[in-house]
């Protein structure tokens, strides 16, 4: 991974460049952002950069055998450890390691939901495991092989939880020239101490116009299409290839549908939209949930007289105009609380049928009888 591969982020390019060529390469660290900043793309860049053997001014050659074994992520001195699904014939990250390494060059711009479909692990949770914890330490014990560092990128290391205490004396005190770098998205779910023992870097969410501009010039959109996708990404660069995605799926007619079915009430159509919703597949649920999320804050931007603020077209910029004018702002943050809710659920397995039918009635309490839904459990599977 070059940095000059890396969308955006200016910066902390500077900053990660600046303390090599200062020799002030800090031997735990944390590369701190949310999914779709690039945060673990700029680590593989970082690592790159470190062991590269005719180093530039700002990046790494690219051409020097280091710098083309990172390219296939098969050169020694550089390990990883991610969250995986245990199993029998899974017991550390290793089992996967192709489908990574296969994920990774593909788009380094990932998340677990992907990471998760790879391996076909719908209803499983990740998890770093003691034996994965034992494995870094191995690995981390091994002195360098052809490069002056060897690296370890340990991703998402929220999944380490109690575990990870076994990594605290080599986060303190690693072997000479080893560099650790944890790559996360949300510090209040890592063990304090191993905060304590990393320098933090903070990599914020992509601009909108990095999206607009990566949209235009790699995935050949119109510059209004482009600009209308990155404003309902938020800065995460994964949305915007998933929005994308859903420009061609049939989210936007399902999930219009199911609001015009709620808003009056219809029983049988609800009853029917539900049979087929339960049988879309986690993912599939999940990004219309997403998606209806996305759509109904549209409508608070008009409800709130920020229309200007919107960028949505034809279909969806009409729906949302005449949605509007059937709700209030309580109305329709009640709606984005049950989708957000009904989302998280998903991923923890609940019960689809259950859900969808649960949600919908909510859906016919806040639209019908405009009465805000009080909190709702789900059967999990």
């Amino acid at each position: 991974m070059l940095f000059r591969e890396i969308i955006g982020q200016k910066e902390v390019k500077e900053q990660l460049i600046q303390s090599v060529r200062e020799n002030r390469v800090s031997h735990a660290q944390l590369f701190l952002g949310p999914d779709g900043s690039g945060n673990f793309a700029l680590a593989l860049a970082y690592a790159q950069f470190i062991s590269c053997t005719d180093r530039q001014e700002a990046d790494s050659c690219g051409e020097c055998p280091s710098c083309r074994k990172y390219g296939k992520l098969i050169h020694p001195d550089l390990h990883f450890s991610y969250p995986f699904f245990v199993s029998k014939d899974k017991e550390t990250s290793l089992a996967d390691i192709e489908e990574w390494r296969s994920m990774l060059i593909n788009n380094p711009y990932f998340d677990l939901d992907e990471w998760r479909d790879r391996l076909d692990a719908e209803n499983k949770q990740p998890n770093i495991n003691t034996k994965e914890c034992l494995y870094i330490l191995q690995r981390l014990s091994l002195k360098p092989f052809e490069s002056e560092f060897k690296t370890m990128i340990i991703w998402l290391p929220e999944y380490l939880k109690n575990e990870g205490n076994r990594l605290l004396k080599t986060l303190e005190e690693p072997a000479e020239k080893t560099l650790i770098i944890l790559v996360a998205k949300n510090q209040d779910q890592i063990l304090n101490t191993i905060l304590s023992r990393t320098q933090l870097v903070k990599i914020p969410a992509l601009s909108k116009q990095d999206i607009v501009d990566y949209l235009v010039q790699n995935k050949n959109l119109p510059e209004a299409q482009a600009s209308r996708i990155a404003y309902l990404s938020d800065g995460n660069l994964q949305t915007a290839l998933n929005l994308l995605k859903e420009e061609e799926s049939d989210d936007f007619k399902i999930f219009s549908s199911w609001m015009r079915m709620t808003f009056g009430d219809k029983g049988s159509q609800i009853f029917e939209f539900v049979e087929s919703a339960s049988k879309m597949g986690r993912e599939n649920q999940k990004n219309l949930i997403q998606y209806g999320v996305n759509l109904i804050r549209e409508c608070i931007m008009i409800i709130s007289g920020a229309e200007e603020l919107v960028h949505l077209q034809n279909s969806e910029m009409d729906f949302v105009k005449n949605f509007s004018k059937h709700l209030d702002i309580a109305q329709a943050e009640a709606i984005v609380n049950e989708l957000e809710k009904a989302h998280y659920h998903i991923e923890r397995n609940a019960n689809p049928k259950i859900l969808f039918l649960d949600v919908s009635l909510q859906f016919v309490k806040i639209l019908k009888f405009n009465t805000l839904p009080s909190g709702t459990q789900y059967i999990l599977t």
